[in-house]
């Protein structure tokens, strides 16, 4: 077996677009109100429920959802390029933190612009 190698610079900068964009569609974007609507009518029904007060609290965390959707998507990038098989998990755990990491600094960027507009 090989050395272990991390995702180039560019495929880390490309998939954190990809988990920060992702991620706006999953919490804020208006194709999914809707679903999410849904979710909030099914909470309400029984709003003690802790699985049901997680699962708001998840699709309401741009942080929350955009760390399950990095993971998601470097998942399926790894997968689809061969990467995956052969390197420790541990190698792809600090991948997922690079690849949430660089969605999240995207996201606080795009918040601070939009306060400044």
């Amino acid at each position: 077996m090989g050395a272990a190698t991390l995702l180039d610079i560019t495929a880390l900068a490309l998939l954190g677009l990809a988990g920060y964009r992702a991620t706006q569609l999953a919490v804020h974007d208006t194709i999914l109100d809707p679903a999410r609507d849904r979710l909030h009518a099914w909470h309400e029904r029984r709003p003690e429920s802790a699985a049901r007060e997680f699962v708001i609290t998840l699709i309401s965390c741009v942080y929350c959802m955009g760390w399950w959707i990095s993971g998601a998507i470097l998942v399926t990038y790894l997968l689809a390029t061969g990467q995956f098989a052969g390197t420790p998990l541990l190698v792809h755990g600090v991948e997922w933190l690079a690849v949430a990491g660089a969605a999240v600094f995207i996201n606080r960027v795009d918040d601070t612009l939009g306060r400044l507009a």
